[in-house]
C-alpha cells in the first residue's frame, strides 16, 4: 500500500470510536486513492483542511461518517448562513427535511428527483470544485429552458475557456455568478449563497451581478425582456424601455434653460 493511502486509512481507523474500526478498514485502497487525489488537487489542501477538520468533531473528538452543514459552517459562516434564507436550504433552515428537485416546480431530471439539497448536493465533499459546483451542479438537477440554454448563450463561451481553472475567474459568467452573487466584506469577497436573492425584484440581480460587467441600460433591457431571459441571455436585448428616452428627455429640457 502506498505511504500516502496507509495513512489515509491510518487517520480513518484513528478517528473511528471503537465500534467502529470495521467500518473504517472496509474503505479500500481504490477508493481512498480516489479521494486523496480529488483532495490533493482541491481548495482544502491548499488551504491545509484535512480529514480530521471535517469528520472529527472538535469538542468530543469523535469519529463524523457523514458532516453536517455544521461542520461546513465552522469556516463557511457565510455560506452556510445565506443558504438556508434561499430555496434551496430554508426547509432546513426551519427545521424540516432537506428539499429535494421532487418537491421543485420547475422542471427538474428524473435523476435527480430524491437529491437532498444541502452542501453535498452541489459541492463535491472531496474536491469542492467550484467550477462543477458554478454550473454542471446546477444543470445536474434543473430541466427548465433558462437552464438548458446557459450552454448556448454567450456567457457559456466565455467560461468554457476557462474550466481548466481551480475556480471560475472574475471574467466568468455561470449560473452562480448571477444566482449566488459575489459580496465584498472588508477586503475579503463571500459568495452569497440565497439562490432567490436576485431573483425577485428582477432589477436587484442588474445591481448585483449585471452592472459588473455591462452599463445601466443594456442591463435594465435585458433582464426585463422575457423572450430574452428564457433563452439565457443568448443575444443582446431588442427591449427599449421608455424610462430611459423619459429621463433623456427630461435631462435635454433641463439642460436646455
Amino acid at each position: 500500500m502506498k505511504p500516502i493511502l496507509a495513512l489515509g486509512l491510518a487517520v480513518l481507523i484513528w478517528l473511528y470510536p471503537g465500534g467502529a474500526i470495521a467500518s473504517a478498514n472496509s474503505v479500500t485502497e481504490a477508493q481512498l486513492q480516489k479521494i486523496d487525489q480529488q483532495w490533493q488537487n482541491s481548495a482544502h489542501a491548499l488551504a491545509q483542511v484535512n480529514c480530521s477538520s471535517c469528520h472529527q468533531d472538535e469538542k468530543t473528538k469523535q469519529f463524523i461518517a457523514q458532516p453536517t452543514l455544521e461542520s461546513c459552517q465552522s469556516c463557511h459562516e457565510f455560506a452556510v448562513e445565506t443558504f438556508g434564507w434561499g430555496k434551496h436550504g430554508i426547509r432546513i433552515h426551519e427545521g424540516l427535511s432537506p428539499l429535494t428537485p421532487a418537491m421543485a416546480k420547475l422542471p427538474m431530471k428524473k435523476s435527480a428527483q430524491d437529491k437532498f439539497m444541502n452542501c453535498n448536493a452541489c459541492h463535491n465533499v472531496h474536491s469542492v470544485n467550484t467550477v462543477q459546483a458554478s454550473v454542471d451542479s446546477c444543470l445536474s438537477c434543473h430541466n427548465d429552458s433558462h437552464s438548458l440554454n446557459y450552454e448556448n448563450s454567450r456567457h457559456a463561451k466565455i467560461f468554457a475557456k476557462q474550466k481548466d481553472l481551480i475556480r471560475p475567474s472574475t471574467e466568468s459568467v455561470t449560473c452562480a455568478t448571477c444566482h449566488l452573487p459575489r459580496q465584498e466584506r472588508g477586503k475579503t469577497v463571500l459568495v452569497n449563497h440565497n439562490n432567490t436573492y436576485t431573483l425577485l425584484p428582477r432589477d436587484r440581480m442588474v445591481k448585483e451581478v449585471c452592472l459588473n460587467c455591462h452599463g445601466v441600460e443594456y442591463s435594465y433591457n435585458s433582464i426585463f425582456d422575457d423572450d430574452l431571459v428564457e433563452a439565457n441571455f443568448d443575444k443582446p436585448p431588442h427591449l427599449e424601455l421608455k424610462t430611459f428616452e423619459l429621463v433623456r428627455d427630461l435631462e435635454k429640457r433641463r439642460t436646455s434653460q
